[in-house]
This record gives C-alpha cells, structure tokens and sequence, in this order.
C-alpha cells in the first residue's frame, strides 16, 4: 500500500513538473530551473558516493560539459542541441583518461584530487586565450529554443530525468550491489570477485557523463562560458549539501535535501551574495555531526520505530 501511494505520488509530482510553465511565469520557472539544476547534480555525487568515494570535482566536469558546449557550436559548428550530447561525451571521456590515474587513491587523497582537478581545468580553460576566450569566456550569438523560459526549463528537466533514470539504474541493477559491498569492505569485496577498479571507472564515467550533459545545457541555456561562472564552487558545495541534507545512498534522499535546500539558497543568495557558499559549510558540518543519514533518513527510523511499536 505504501509502495503504491508513493507511485501514485511521484507520478503526480512529475506531472505538476511538466506543467508548471503553464502556471507559473519567468522568474518563477527561473528559480525552478536552478533548483532542478543542482538536484540532479546532487543525485550524480550521491551515485558516485555510494561507491565510497567522495568526489569534490563536480564543478570540474559540469564546467568542461558548458565550455564544449559552448566551442561545439562556436568552432565546430553543432546544433546547439548536438553540443549538449557532446558535452556529455566529452566529460565522459576526459573522466575515463583521468580514472585511470585517480581511481587507485582511496578516502581524503581521491577527494583532494578531485578538488585539485577542478581548479586545473579552470586554470587551463582561463590561459587558453585564443581557444577558449580565456579569463573573459566566449559568448553564442544566441540561446537554445529562442530563450523561452518555458522551452529552457522543459530542457534542464529532461537533464533531471536523465540523472533520475540513471539513479534508479544503479538501484536496480548490479551496480548498486557492487558498490555497497565495495563501499562496506572492498577486501571483502575483491574476495568475492567483484573487479573493484571497473565498478569505479563506470560509475566515475557515467556520473561524469551526467554532470558534463548537465554543464551543456547551463551553457546553452545562458548562451555564454566563463571560468568564473561555470566552475564556480557553487556546482560542487550546493550538490553536496543538498544530498547529505536529504541523505545519502539513495534517490530520494537528494531529490528531497534540493527542493529544501535549493528554495533557501536563493533567498541566501540575495541576503548574503558573498557569504552563502559559508552556509552551506555549516550545513554539511551540521549533518555530519547530527544527522549522518540525512533527513529521509530520520524519517525512515521514525517509521521504523512506529512499524516497531504496532507490532
């Protein structure tokens, strides 16, 4: 019963997403795209945590996704849709070649280069002057789909669904067996055959994949790429936030922590311009601390200790 009302709810959640342009105007579909955005990046961290490893290279790969979008359409030529696709791929194959070397280290030494990462490619991306418009970035001679508020957040939804999909996939399939027995003991692990170094790799790559797909459609969707603006700490501390919030090693858990914490990040955001990023600090010290599980978490030990006492 409970498995259907949740059914019959998230059907009617998706339902009221697709439709909101009909009922809500720019500025609201503004603040909905933002916090879409940063859900479905908070659900690719949570699927690569659930491997054990914590990632702080987020903004890296969303913002390798925005500027191959961006020089797809401005030196290749792509439909500003086939840049988004390329993107993706190409954020995907930067993660492969980079797996190779980084998926060997284990607890804080894969998270700090991680994090050391994302600041390379800024680096990297703001000295390559003639190529990539260096500190200045590169402008498109227009938005994807005219610039329609409705058309750009049917867009970074459909990004969503994908970062769903691919969620619900890890649940059902064998990866969300092998990386909780990599992430619970990964000797134990091994022992039992499970090929530890391939788990990690195709769910780097694919999580990657995700963010750098989720990078093209934020340069697509704003018509320009700096290195200031799309790899911004932003992309890494509020996906982060979101999902321990919510709770960790599950979908619903970072859906949940976005629409919370993503609706008061934009109220931060016009209290606090240049202190925001301090919050979110707090917030993941706090959940740390005192709600490790997150608050879907909480609610399912309430539920348990209720389904406890009726029996």
């Amino acid at each position: 019963m409970n498995r259907n009302l949740l059914r019959i709810l998230a059907a009617l959640v998706a339902v009221a997403a697709v439709a909101l342009p009909a009922f809500a105007g720019a500025y609201p579909l503004q603040v909905a795209r933002n916090v879409i955005l940063y859900m479905a990046l908070a659900i690719t961290w949570d699927m690569l945590l659930r491997s054990g490893q914590i990632s702080f290279g987020i903004a890296g790969l969303f913002g390798l996704g925005a500027y191959a979008s961006v020089l797809g359409v401005l030196r290749a030529g792509m439909s500003p849709l086939l840049s988004i696709a390329f993107a993706g791929a190409f954020a995907g194959l930067a993660a492969l070649l980079i797996g190779f070397l980084i998926l060997r280290l284990r607890a804080i030494y894969f998270s700090i280069v991680t994090l050391a990462l994302a600041e390379i490619f800024r680096i990297v991306i703001q000295n390559l002057h003639d190529f990539t418009g260096g500190p200045e970035g590169l402008v498109l001679d227009g938005v994807i789909l005219g610039g329609s508020a409705s058309g750009l957040y049917w867009l970074t939804l459909a990004g969503l669904a994908v970062a769903l999909g691919a969620s619900w996939w890890f649940e059902k399939s064998k990866f969300h067996f092998a990386l909780t027995a990599i992430r619970n003991n990964e000797t134990a692990a091994k022992s039992s055959g499970i090929d530890i170094f391939r788990w990690l790799l195709a769910t780097f790559v694919i999580t990657s994949v995700i963010q750098g797909f989720l990078g093209g459609i934020y340069g697509q969707s704003y018509g320009f790429a700096t290195p200031d603006s799309v790899f911004d700490a932003n992309f890494t501390l509020l996906p982060l936030a979101m999902a321990l919030l919510g709770g960790i090693h599950s979908t619903v858990g970072p859906i949940f922590g976005a629409v919370l914490l993503g609706l008061a990040a934009e109220w931060l955001k016009l209290q606090i311009p240049y202190g925001h990023l301090v919050v979110y600090g707090v917030i993941i010290i706090i959940v740390i601390l005192f709600i490790p599980g997150g608050l879907y978490g909480l609610i399912k030990k309430a539920n348990r200790a209720s389904e406890g006492r009726k029996a």
